[in-house]
């Protein structure tokens, strides 16, 4: 597993993001999580950040002040930053938002699971895809 690895989750549910995290964290021990409740809140983080190169964001698609679509935007628009792997977050799986995420820079769109089993794959299929983490 690399060390130095970073997911940027932003999500405005609490418990959504404490699962997302938990997840996260089981995939990978060594991952550094760095929470946000919305789009403002992590283009902060991201910004702030002094190495993206082992990073990822991952983002919910509605939040307050700032969606996932217009965080997204954000961050492509920001110089440095166009390539950092971003993921959609949404409980919906209406074909039309995936577009939508897609088109605004996201490069990947997951539905939220159900339960933390399906949850942890995915984070696992995140870290591996995004970061290369053989687990």
């Amino acid at each position: 597993m690399e060390e130095g690895q970073t997911v940027h989750l932003a999500d405005d549910d609490e418990d959504d993001r404490m699962l997302i995290k938990d997840a996260l964290e089981e995939a990978n021990p060594n991952l550094t999580v760095i929470e946000a409740e919305n789009g403002k809140e992590l283009l902060e983080n991201v910004k702030e950040s002094d190495d993206l190169s082992q990073s990822v964001v991952l983002v919910d698609m509605n939040m307050p002040k700032m969606n996932g679509i217009e965080a997204i935007k954000e961050i492509r628009s920001e110089p440095g930053l166009e390539d950092l792997p971003a993921v959609m977050m949404s409980t919906s799986s209406n074909p039309e938002l995936k577009k939508k995420a897609l088109a605004a820079g996201a490069n990947d769109f997951i539905v939220k699971p159900n339960t933390f089993k399906a949850l942890l794959d995915i984070a696992r299929n995140i870290l591996t895809k995004f970061l290369g983490m053989q687990g």
